[in-house]
């Protein structure tokens, strides 16, 4: 309860500004609601962070038995765009995304057919290598860890890490039916209404405070062991969020959309 209490007086947003709003920490938030989400609810399911170092991993692994890769449609990354994507889903396709970073993969269930636009959207990016290198920027115990900030790449753009996106935003897609009520659940970050881009998150815990705040569009099913060893770059135990001094960033190496078999 002592750690839900400090994350209280946080008021932790989730942001992916066009500008620098952050409010307690040096970096900007990332994509972070204009509302003031309330702490995330502890639980013994939140990912703890593991104290051990975890040997870095250099490349993407294997794609799962009974999946079928999606082509990507660039051969390097692509970050610039002037408009949203157009709707390319195919019906009847249960889509995944499978998330490599230096610390493991992840393997993600899309919600395809209750939040389409946000899940074409994600897939259009990944299959423009998009998130290739952008680092996970702002990774808090117990409560999520965020990325898809195109600027992470860039060591000397620190100081905007949070703020970047992909050229335009969309609407948001809440639903009654998808909630923030365990850990894994993977979502969009945003600094208000309709302002979705490229910036995404992945929760430790429980935080229904941020139901009907940011749009839920998929939920870790393998692969959550992960979550405790990326590294946390941001510290709340004083009631505050501050940087961790000489924290390093983990980066995602890839993400490839899938299809089931």
């Amino acid at each position: 309860m002592k750690q839900a209490a400090l994350l209280l007086t946080l008021a932790l947003t989730l942001t992916a500004c066009p500008k620098n709003t952050a409010t307690t920490t040096e970096e900007t938030k990332p994509e972070t609601a204009t509302t003031d989400p309330a702490t995330p609810a502890e639980t013994p399911e939140a990912a703890k962070p593991e104290t051990a170092t975890t040997p870095a991993v250099s490349k993407p692994g294997a794609v799962p038995a009974g999946y079928t890769l999606v082509p990507f449609l660039t051969d390097k990354p692509v970050r610039e765009f002037k408009t949203e994507p157009a709707l390319s889903l195919q019906d009847g396709k249960n889509y995944f995304a499978l998330i490599d970073t230096n610390r493991g993969q992840m393997l993600a269930d899309l919600y395809e057919e209750q939040t389409p636009v946000t899940v074409n959207n994600f897939v259009f990016l990944a299959r423009n290598h998009y998130f290739d290198g952008i680092r996970f920027h702002r990774v808090m115990d117990g409560f999520m860890a965020q990325s898809g900030d195109p600027q992470s790449t860039d060591l000397a753009k620190k100081a905007q890490w949070g703020t970047g996106g992909p050229g335009y935003s969309f609407a948001d897609e809440f639903r009654t039916a998808l909630t923030f009520d365990s850990p894994g659940v993977l979502a969009m970050a945003n600094s208000g209404p309709a302002t979705n881009g490229s910036q995404f998150f992945i929760t430790f815990a429980p935080t229904e405070n941020l139901n009907g705040k940011h749009t839920i569009f998929g939920k870790v099913v393998t692969g959550d062991d992960v979550l405790p060893k990326l590294t946390r770059t941001s510290d709340s135990s004083t009631g505050q969020e501050t940087p961790i001094a000489d924290a390093v960033a983990d980066e995602v190496l890839s993400v490839r959309i899938l299809t089931k078999n």
